[in-house]
């Protein structure tokens, strides 16, 4: 009788580490609408518009070209592009001090699938988002356009894919 309680548990809790994590799991409790109001330039100087991304699932990755976590960051990024945007997924770099033509290498050299764009001369992102003291630095924006998460510095893969599968 003793045994058969012990394993009841036990299959229990493994079930329950086996569960789907939900999107009310990871959105912190104080959870905030992201400003989505800005237009910034890409590599090649057109202007993207972050609020045409509402509806989707945004992973807002601030980082530098001179950032050695941020670069260790990129592959795994691209990944999760490739895998997740057929359901709905768009990973946006933000560049928080270079200017578009030192993002070009970067972009070839690392080839990033996802929208890079610049805050060069223009603070009020990197305001808006906290101020940057280290990069990486990550919101991770449920579809509706709440911030669900925050990181400062550098996020594994697995974490960053347990977040959005979340909130598909």
């Amino acid at each position: 009788m003793r045994q058969v309680g012990r394993t009841l548990i036990v299959t229990l809790t493994v079930f329950a580490l086996r569960q789907p994590i939900y999107a009310q799991d990871i959105c912190s409790p104080k959870a905030r609408p992201a400003r989505l109001n800005f237009t910034l330039k890409d590599a090649v100087g057109k202007g993207i518009k972050l609020a045409d991304f509402k509806g989707k699932v945004v992973v807002l990755n601030f980082w530098a070209t001179w950032c050695v976590p941020c670069r260790a960051e990129v592959p795994a990024l691209v990944e999760l592009q490739r895998a997740y945007e057929s359901k709905g997924l768009q990973v946006i770099g933000v560049s928080i001090d270079d200017p578009p033509e030192k993002m070009k290498p970067f972009i070839t050299q690392y080839k990033v699938n996802y929208p890079i764009v610049t805050a060069y001369k223009n603070d009020s992102i990197l305001d808006a988002y906290g101020p940057m003291v280290v990069v990486p630095a990550t919101s991770v924006i449920r579809r509706d356009g709440v911030i669900c998460t925050q990181h400062v510095g550098p996020v594994s893969k697995d974490v960053f894919e347990r977040e959005i599968k979340s909130l598909f």
